[in-house]
């Protein structure tokens, strides 16, 4: 019995990430409202009252992703980040050296176990709650405002924050033409090695800017 259980469990899991993994491709090609139930169902390999069990329906679907998306970007952010840990309670330097190894951390994630189709499905329907909603980025944010003796929702700190993320995020949002001028179909380590430097480099001239010590 207890075998079968397990057995049921992991065929459960399996349709749900294929539902996901499928629905996340087809919303990103042709967009929420050129995509049906049926045609994602097709997609998976699944029958059709598996997105009624787990979601009810495509809007609620398409929420799925993007709250999937946020839970596991919290299960990996939580392997080297204590969010119960106040920035206001650190030193400047551990401060500059978490920010450091937060941004190391979230190139690696963003090149690494995000799917092209899922960047693409953020990238063209335009989720703006996504970063709002995202506790790691409420984190950098109050890092950052912390490292800058400034608050988190004092508009220059919302804008500095706003640039780490995007020199993070720009080379694989724009892949297309990022990776045409590279003359290549996928980042490598060394593409990844020059982002990580190029995000340093910002934050070192914040620092420098602010005269931080």
């Amino acid at each position: 019995m207890f075998y079968n259980q397990n057995v049921q469990k992991s065929k459960s899991e399996n349709s749900k990430e294929k539902i996901l993994a499928a629905a996340t491709k087809l919303f990103a090609q042709k967009g929420f409202d050129g995509v049906s139930i049926r045609e994602i169902c097709k997609e998976a390999e699944v029958n059709i009252c598996m997105i009624s069990y787990y979601w009810g329906g495509k809007k609620e679907l398409y929420q799925g992703i993007i709250e999937d998306l946020l839970e596991r970007q919290i299960a990996y952010t939580k392997t080297f980040l204590n969010y119960d840990q106040s920035p206001s309670q650190m030193s400047t330097k551990e401060k500059i050296e978490l920010l450091f190894l937060i941004t190391d951390k979230f190139i690696d994630y963003f090149y690494s176990n995000i799917s092209s189709d899922l960047i693409l499905l953020l990238k063209e329907q335009q989720k703006p709650r996504f970063f709002a909603t995202s506790p790691a980025f409420s984190y950098l944010r109050e890092l950052v405002a912390s490292l800058l003796n400034k608050k988190p929702d004092d508009r220059e700190i919302i804008f500095k924050t706003l640039f780490i993320i995007a020199q993070i995020n720009s080379p694989r949002i724009l892949a297309g033409f990022s990776l045409r001028l590279l003359g290549r179909e996928e980042f490598n380590q060394e593409d990844i090695k020059i982002i990580k430097e190029n995000v340093k480099f910002y934050i070192n001239a914040l620092i420098k800017e602010a005269r931080i010590d």
